[in-house]
């Protein structure tokens, strides 16, 4: 039995990017930890989210940890830094030192018996600030503890190419621009662990299914109402690997 610790930046952001695996590792007898950074308070949703966002959203990430059998979820309870990072509040995870979070999540290694972590890249996938700063923090645990250190990714090229012709077909935002993806996420070539989860696609899209206030935007298209209406196969195909680089 292995202790596995996930350290994801806000509540969905596990559904996405480590449900599947979550879900192997549990089905298979290990414990499975959760750890999410931010109240998830600066997210884009409707109007029947918008008061108290921070607590829907807790409410979510419990209901998400459930479905995925996750022995513990730790909220730090961080401010939301948001998108763009420009106007981060006043103790927004991106702006704390990561030395600081890094010594609060080695506390739980400690006390779980972690022997593996999982953060992010080094891009912080699409580049968010939380995100990279879930990096920083999991690189500066992994100097302080003993467990072995893997980072949550996608294939960059894919994606880039996707993002390129969204771009050509006017299904972008006008002021978007596709080059920013570039250089996100990991080349494929870097990638070292690629995770089939499709025994567990239904509790994966159950877990993206659990966080609705994500799913609802007045007057926009959310990226988890999508992928939570598609079809098995096409869920399959676009969400049926996930994908880690193990840190040496």
């Amino acid at each position: 039995m292995r202790n596995l610790l996930f350290l994801h930046a806000h509540p969905d952001d596990e559904a996405l990017l480590t449900a599947g695996t979550m879900a192997k590792a549990h089905a298979a007898g290990h414990r499975v930890h959760l750890v999410v950074a931010t109240d998830g308070s600066a997210g884009l949703t409707s109007n029947e989210f918008s008061q108290n966002l921070a607590s829907h959203r807790s409410m979510e990430l419990a209901q998400s940890g459930q479905i995925l059998g996750v022995s513990s979820i730790t909220e730090l309870k961080y401010p939301d830094s948001g998108l763009l990072g420009e106007n981060i509040p006043l103790g927004g995870f991106a702006g704390v030192d990561p030395q600081i979070v890094a010594r609060q999540l080695a506390d739980i290694v400690i006390e779980q018996r972690i022997d593996t972590l999982v953060g992010y890249d080094p891009s912080g996938g699409y580049g968010h600030p939380d995100h990279l700063h879930v990096h920083k923090v999991a690189r500066a645990v992994r100097q302080m503890t003993a467990c072995t250190l893997f980072e949550a990714t996608l294939p960059r090229e894919p994606i880039a190419r996707a993002v390129k012709l969204a771009s050509a077909m006017s299904l972008t935002p006008s002021d978007f621009d596709p080059e920013t993806f570039a250089h996100s996420w990991t080349p494929k070539a870097e990638i070292t662990h690629r995770v089939n989860v499709r025994k567990f696609s239904s509790i994966k899209k159950d877990s993206i299914m659990a966080h609705s206030s994500q799913s609802s935007a007045d007057g926009t298209i959310r990226t988890l109402a999508v992928l939570s209406k598609l079809p098995k196969p096409i869920f399959d195909a676009l969400l049926g690997t996930e994908y880690f680089v193990k840190v040496n």
